[in-house]
């Protein structure tokens, strides 16, 4: 009986924990999402739903370093190795465009897939700029709707330097991406 009652905690936990990250997922709390499934990712780290609801909650949250765990545990299923194909293609286009922006690094010569995440768009322009000088900030007109634009630049603090991408409609500022 003490068997019984302790699974039923258990799997009411388990299922109250996801059933509370998917609600907080659709009300666009995906600081909190990805939050929740970074403290509990050791319990339910074999559950591809759990895992993909994780990372997508991290990646809309722009907590792009969270993604690595979830590109190599994405892999029983064909849709967790299509969520982790695409999260490792935004990873990468970030590694890319730092070591791009810090390092003088040329993109133009990578033909790498593209997503509809901003990071991955502005990877896109960036990397069509060719060889050029280093600038302060860049400014991007996306390729689908010319009111949309982006701005992208460094910022240093007193250890590292971050990438920040601020997304504009017209000049109303959308969101402010800060990626390290």
């Amino acid at each position: 009986m003490k068997i019984i009652l302790a699974l039923f905690i258990a799997f009411s936990l388990y299922a109250d924990i996801k059933q509370n990250m998917f609600n907080l997922y659709q009300n666009k709390k995906y600081v909190d999402v990805c939050d929740i499934g970074f403290n509990n990712f050791g319990r339910f780290k074999n559950d591809e739903e759990f895992v993909s609801l994780y990372a997508f909650a991290c990646l809309n949250s722009d907590y792009l370093d969270r993604l690595s765990i979830p590109i190599a545990i994405l892999k029983f299923s064909a849709e967790a190795r299509a969520n982790s194909a695409y999260f490792a293609v935004i990873l990468m286009q970030k590694k890319l465009l730092y070591h791009a922006l810090i390092d003088g690094y040329n993109l133009s010569s990578l033909d790498l897939p593209s997503t509809d995440y901003v990071l991955s768009k502005v990877f896109d322009l960036y990397a069509k700029l060719g060889e050029h000088e280093s600038r302060a900030f860049y400014l991007f007109e996306d390729d689908t709707d010319k009111k949309l634009t982006y701005k992208l630049y460094l910022t240093k603090d007193d250890k590292l330097s971050k990438i920040v991408i601020e997304e504009f409609y017209d000049t109303i500022t959308l969101k402010r991406h800060v990626y390290w």
